[in-house]
């Protein structure tokens, strides 16, 4: 993480720090499924991945954020400077991936076109790395909110059919 401060920082910092606030409250991945739901044939993808973004959300920050309470990396590692403010003070597993992988792996099921699972599945990459960019997330908060993410994407697909 101070690797990542110390040699990558700098020039694309607005830009990660933007990105990484479209994730605040899972915004960017319930826009685009609300979206979704306005067309035919992405409608199933909408509803699955609005499915998938609760049980997310009741896994991570209901349940696994307060059991594990993990305090923040800054908190922890000397020198380590956050680019941005996280309320929360439990820092694993990552909601904001765990979101993003909830949607992506929704998505991937039951979208028609394969760039368009694809795309998902890039967006939801970045939204991990943009957590550990900013300094807000050890690497296995990242890889947790993801793992958990694809598993709610799935249940949230078997669910639905």
């Amino acid at each position: 993480m101070l690797w990542i401060q110390e040699n990558l920082r700098g020039l694309l910092d607005p830009v990660v720090e933007g990105y990484t606030t479209l994730g605040n409250t899972g915004l960017m991945w319930i826009v685009l499924s609300l979206a979704m739901l306005c067309w035919k044939p992405t409608r199933k993808a909408g509803v699955a991945a609005l499915a998938a973004m609760v049980l997310g959300l009741l896994c991570t920050n209901v349940v696994l954020k307060h059991v594990v309470a993990r305090p923040r990396p800054w908190l922890d590692v000397a020198g380590l400077v956050p680019l941005i403010q996280e309320p929360d003070p439990n820092s694993f597993p990552s909601g904001h991936t765990c979101a993003a992988f909830a949607a992506a792996s929704a998505w991937w099921r039951t979208l028609p076109r394969r760039w368009m699972r694809w795309t998902g599945l890039v967006l939801a990459v970045c939204m991990g790395l943009s957590r550990l960019y900013v300094g807000v997330h050890y690497p296995s908060d990242v890889i947790a909110g993801a793992l958990v993410g694809l598993f709610c994407g799935w249940a949230a697909w078997r669910l639905l059919q």
